[in-house]
């Protein structure tokens, strides 16, 4: 029964973002950061009006993106094969919401069905090897999911129904699980810095974002607000990724705030549809793909991103 109350919650919260008109502000908060490319726009690389897409990750070997997708009661992660083309890669995903590449090449996944986060080989066709490396069937709806160079995984588990319950755990690299904090109402996406010492949550609720000292043993101190903006917009944070230089990339209240790791805003990327998440990929690696609803965007920028700078 909890299985199929919080799966009805998490299809609720899809389907009304899939359908709401979240636009973002007419005269945007702050001007477009420094670290976008002069002259370039948004460009839709993928397009389907049945879909919400979220999660997506760059898989530097096979040079492709990875993305989730959500359309009624199903749940599946794309491959980015061209522009305008994707191929379903994992059919069946289970509630796989937010994903990751991991310290040794796989992805991994915040799965909602399953309560637990997974790990998965990439393969030509679909997935392989597929591993629980975190399973507690307490758990609401893991939801996104990130791993510092010292192998803490740390994931999301909000309460959308009751929104007393959420919290934010950390998998220890012996597979452990301990949670660490509940002070979010609702948090969602989830990263950490380039040298694994701060975590950064976003709260839909609050609508707002959350920073944490990350400890030697993987727990962390005490919290504080790390970024409130000035916005008319209060479309829920969502996903989140980190440049080269530690600059965080928010979505959320509507579009993408660039924050320095110091908290200030450096820009704001306007989104037609609610953005939902980003990353960074392409050939050079200074591409930021923006999933929302119903489309993927890419964005070319002149930093790389975090993860792929310190990748050998």
């Amino acid at each position: 029964m909890l299985r199929r109350l919080t799966m009805t919650m998490l299809l609720l919260a899809v389907a009304a973002r899939l359908f709401a008109e979240d636009k973002p502000d007419p005269i945007p908060p702050l001007p477009m950061p420094a670290t976008v490319e002069k002259d370039a726009k948004l460009e839709e690389q993928y397009r389907d009006d049945k879909l919400f897409f979220e999660g997506p990750t760059w898989e530097p070997k096979s040079k492709k993106l990875y993305f989730t997708a959500f359309l009624k009661s199903a749940a599946q992660i794309l491959r980015l094969d061209e522009r305008g083309k994707a191929t379903v890669w994992y059919d069946k995903a289970k509630g796989i919401n937010g994903t990751y590449l991991s310290n040794d090449g796989r992805l991994l996944g915040a799965q909602e069905e399953g309560h637990c986060v997974v790990s998965l080989a990439f393969g030509a066709d679909g997935p392989k090897d597929e591993k629980i490396l975190y399973e507690n069937k307490e758990l609401w709806q893991p939801n996104d999911v990130c791993q510092t160079p010292q192998g803490f995984i740390y994931f999301t588990d909000p309460d959308f129904k009751n929104k007393k319950g959420s919290s934010v755990w950390m998998v220890a690299p012996d597979g452990t699980g301990k949670k660490l904090t509940s002070e979010l109402t609702l948090p969602n996406g989830i990263i950490a810095s380039n040298d694994g010492k701060t975590l950064y949550v976003g709260d839909s609720f609050m609508k707002l974002w959350r920073s944490y000292p990350i400890k030697d043993d993987g727990t962390i101190g005490a919290g504080k607000i790390f970024f409130n903006p000035e916005s008319e917009n209060k479309a829920d944070p969502d996903g989140m990724t980190i440049d080269e230089k530690g600059n965080l990339y928010f979505t959320g209240r509507g579009g993408i705030w660039c924050v320095s790791p110091e908290g200030k805003g450096l820009g704001f990327i306007p989104i037609p549809e609610f953005a939902s998440n980003c990353t960074f990929g392409g050939e050079d690696g200074k591409t930021l793909y923006i999933t929302c609803s119903k489309k993927l965007y890419a964005l070319k920028l002149n930093v790389k991103g975090g993860q792929i700078a310190t990748q050998k």
